[in-house]
């Protein structure tokens, strides 16, 4: 064994010696973008889970509250079976392999972002935020968010950066802009990869560790302006209108469809410059290159809104400028 299969010994000394599981197969089941993993691990009777989340780098903690906190709002979240918060493991209830975006095509879109919209709304209207212990989405989680950006890509990935000014007018832009809505229970990763289909009470919800309580439009852009498949804008207005008019109904927001879609705009920026961010990162930092295939389209969606908002202009006018070209040059 490596030294970095270590972690892998010690899973199964807890599984078996200590759970008294006899493993008859384990084969990686998904890894994301921290430094947790998850096996598949099938037992005579049946398969389960195995977050393996080292504690010197993950705190499973959130995703046990959490977890908690969601299934009591009747969002279908995977059943917590054992846990071993010493050593970092969790025993999961197992959702299968397909999430929706091994699905999604124009055929199954509808229907498989109606179940999305329905669970969605379940969050955001049955997770009491004065009990739910979640940190906020404040001004300084918002800066540190866009920083990674302004880091990782602009000046670790591109090598160039971006006028004081222009960056500063974003900030203020988009913070003020999520502030100023309504706070909800917010998943924070509410996307194609983090749902996964099933044959009842679908979709199952996995990724939620990280939700706080923040502006009530940001799960609703994570999802429809997705960082991995994108929909015609069309179809995109026509889904947002009709979740914005189901909020609207239950009480939960009180603005103009207009104000409404500004929101989701510049929220959708906040979370793709963001996210831009993090694909660097994960290339320079962490050997996980794959997420450089998803900054274009990712890109794609700040430059149309950025095209939208006259406040903007100016950092329309640097990406275009200068950010495109140095990225064609990276991709090359």
């Amino acid at each position: 064994m490596m030294p970095e299969d270590l972690r892998t010994i010690s899973m199964f000394d807890w599984l078996e010696n200590d759970l008294l599981l006899t493993i008859t197969a384990c084969a990686p089941a998904s890894s994301d973008a921290s430094f947790r993993r998850y096996f598949r691990v099938c037992t005579p009777e049946q398969q389960f889970i195995v977050m393996d989340a080292p504690p010197d780098k993950e705190n499973i903690e959130p995703f046990i509250r959490i977890a908690k906190l969601l299934t009591q709002s009747q969002i279908n979240v995977p059943s917590i079976f054992q846990q071993n918060l010493t050593d970092g493991f969790l025993l999961l209830e197992d959702f299968g392999s397909q999430c929706f975006l091994d699905q999604l095509n124009e055929a199954t879109a509808a229907d498989l972002y109606q179940t999305a919209f329905d669970s969605l709304f379940k969050l955001q209207t049955q997770t009491s935020i004065q009990n739910s212990g979640l940190p906020s989405y404040d001004e300084p989680l918002l800066h540190r968010e866009l920083a990674i950006f302004d880091e990782w890509f602009l000046g670790q990935l591109l090598d160039i950066q971006i006028p004081a000014a222009v960056w500063e007018t974003v900030r203020a832009l988009l913070t003020t802009s999520a502030l100023e809505q309504p706070s909800t229970c917010v998943h924070r990763d509410y996307h194609s990869r983090n749902l996964m289909v099933l044959d009842s009470d679908s979709p199952g919800v996995i990724d939620f560790q990280d939700a706080v309580i923040g502006p009530i439009t940001y799960d609703l852009v994570s999802l429809l302006r997705d960082c991995y498949i994108a929909w015609p804008e069309q179809q995109v207005e026509q889904w947002r209108f009709n979740y914005f008019e189901r909020l609207q109904q239950e009480g939960l927001i009180d603005c103009s469809p207009a104000q409404f879609k500004r929101w989701f705009d510049l929220m959708g920026l906040q979370r793709h410059l963001k996210a831009i961010g993090i694909f660097s990162r994960l290339h320079l930092r962490d050997g996980k290159s794959n997420y450089l295939g998803d900054i274009p389209r990712t890109l794609n969606y700040v430059t149309t809104v950025c095209a939208a908002y006259p406040e903007l202009a100016g950092f329309n006018g640097f990406l275009r400028e200068q950010v495109l070209p140095a990225l064609s040059v990276v991709e090359a």
